[in-house]
């Protein structure tokens, strides 16, 4: 099995570190490699470059997401970042949303064989999805989704009052935040903070935190691709 240095280091210091965790990284890390053969889920396939680029940089915003009891990742894909974050945090309950059937089918596969009890996947579209999870989370995470303006629209219905959204973006996050005012406005969320780290190798990341004090109109997400064709401005 591969191993990951950073990763193991990462774990042994912030109290995450047992072999069955860092097991389970491995069998993830595996996993993803040999299905992405036949189907496409990421591009970062070698090692060290998976090792920072999905493992630790899911991982390094943990702290907001302890003490919370339900997370919705919306935009899923192969699982980043909440099955990192589902592997060393098992009392909190993830929820993987994504569009794409074989996509949800790879991670009920990954979520069966690392036995993550904390974890449910589902077929749907964001705007969709809060039919039956609006109002639901105490946390929604994205990462490499959309434009904040376009995202919040997507994952501020889904959380609860007084919960956050947590977005994973990179070094231009700034200005995401700037143009996205108005949009938070509209959706009943508040820019609370950006938590800034480095990735081994030096890579800045940027997750914006907001939190959400009042329910959104219902009409918001829009169906029909609106929030990204219209998105609020």
């Amino acid at each position: 099995m591969t191993d990951f240095p950073f990763l193991k280091e990462f774990l042994v210091n912030n109290d995450l570190y047992s072999d069955e965790v860092y097991d389970k990284f491995r069998l993830y890390y595996d996993m993803v490699v040999e299905t992405n053969k036949v189907m496409n889920l990421t591009a970062i396939t070698e090692a060290s470059e998976f090792e920072t680029k999905h493992f630790i940089d899911s991982l390094l915003p943990f702290k907001e997401f302890e003490g919370v009891r339900t997370v919705a990742d919306i935009g899923s894909g192969a699982g980043f970042p909440a099955i990192p974050l589902a592997i060393v945090l098992p009392s909190v309950q993830f929820t993987l949303v994504d569009s794409l059937q074989k996509r949800v089918n790879f991670l009920n596969t990954v979520i069966e064989k690392l036995s993550l009890k904390n974890c449910v996947a589902v077929h749907s579209r964001a705007e969709d999805f809060a039919k039956q999870g609006r109002e639901k989370f105490d946390a929604v995470a994205a990462r490499a989704v959309a434009a904040l303006n376009i995202l919040l629209e997507y994952t501020a219905p889904l959380t609860k009052t007084g919960g956050k959204v947590i977005a994973y973006k990179g070094s231009a996050a700034d200005e995401e935040i700037r143009s996205a005012v108005n949009a938070a406005k509209i959706l009943g969320v508040k820019f609370e903070k950006s938590v800034e780290f480095s990735l081994p190798g030096g890579d800045l990341r940027v997750v914006p935190v907001y939190k959400k004090i009042k329910p959104c109109d219902k009409k918001y997400p829009r169906g029909g691709n609106k929030p990204r064709t219209n998105p609020l401005v």
